[in-house]
């Protein structure tokens, strides 16, 4: 395990170097990319065009390393030092991926010019949906993997997905629980925010955004066609599990009204603060 991590390491080192040599006529201390997202909203798409990057300029061609609050398989919830060991260890010209809490420390790290950041999150409804399907049938070694076999049908482990498991040892709180600690985000200028969905519905202005956040931090020496070209042709939806429908409003097919009932009462507020919604009336 040491060795295959020391051989990786060693890799991601040299492709850096080729990049540098690359672009050497472009500076070499370019800001992090950083793709924060809200878990099952499209955390491999935001990967796949931040990667895009590094056909135009130094930026590394894989990303760097993952940081997840909880750990996939025990559910352990990381403590709040090691998202900072995290975002420390990383270096000019990197491109990372996160499920990340806005807590104040992190917040004041990932806005400062080291960072070009992006929070990307999707309509709660889909995110549940998508719980149910990765847990149950995606991920054996998931924290909750048995429990969710162990009910009858998609109706309980969807009830599940909105609620929680108040009672589990792993931390796993209602959905409402589970976005709060990303809210802050939201509220910082410095960090470009992305509804997944527009990245399905208006993807030309959605890249168009990307594209300029970085360019307002540091200027390319490629043309803005040259860099849309190499956002768009960087999605690859074979790897990106967010796309195992490639729709977006999926919920609509799997809600029942007692569904609506518990969600609304849920996470109801939710929805109208991310946009989704207006009111309780859906």
């Amino acid at each position: 395990m040491i060795f295959k991590s020391s051989l990786r390491s060693l890799v991601y080192q040299s492709e850096k170097i080729i990049q540098r040599l690359r672009f050497a006529s472009q500076p070499a201390d370019l800001p992090i990319l950083l793709g924060i997202s809200f878990p099952k909203s499209g955390t491999h798409l935001l990967d796949q065009i931040l990667l895009g990057f590094s056909n135009v300029a130094p930026y590394a061609k894989r990303v760097h390393s993952f940081y997840a609050e909880h750990e996939g398989e025990s559910g352990r919830k990381r403590s709040p030092e090691q998202a900072i060991v995290w975002l420390d260890s990383l270096r000019p010209c990197d491109v990372a991926s996160a499920h990340l809490f806005a807590r104040p420390k992190v917040v004041r790290r990932v806005c400062s010019p080291k960072f070009a950041p992006y929070f990307i999150f999707r309509d709660p409804r889909d995110v549940v949906v998508s719980h149910v399907f990765y847990v149950t049938d995606m991920e054996a070694r998931h924290v909750h993997h048995d429990y969710y076999k162990s009910l009858p049908d998609f109706n309980a482990r969807l009830k599940v997905s909105i609620l929680g498991r108040p009672d589990s040892e792993a931390e796993f709180p209602d959905i409402a629980g589970r976005f709060a600690p990303y809210l802050d985000w939201l509220n910082q200028s410095e960090v470009l925010t992305i509804h997944f969905e527009d990245l399905i519905h208006d993807r030309a202005a959605t890249l168009t955004r990307i594209m300029d956040h970085l360019l307002s931090r540091i200027p390319l020496r490629s043309t803005r066609q040259l860099i849309l070209d190499s956002l768009e042709t960087s999605i690859n939806p074979k790897k990106s599990p967010t796309f195992r429908s490639g729709k977006t409003g999926e919920w609509k097919k799997h809600f029942n009204e007692e569904n609506k009932k518990i969600f609304k009462d849920i996470a109801g507020d939710l929805l109208v603060k991310l946009g989704y919604e207006k009111d309780n009336s859906w």
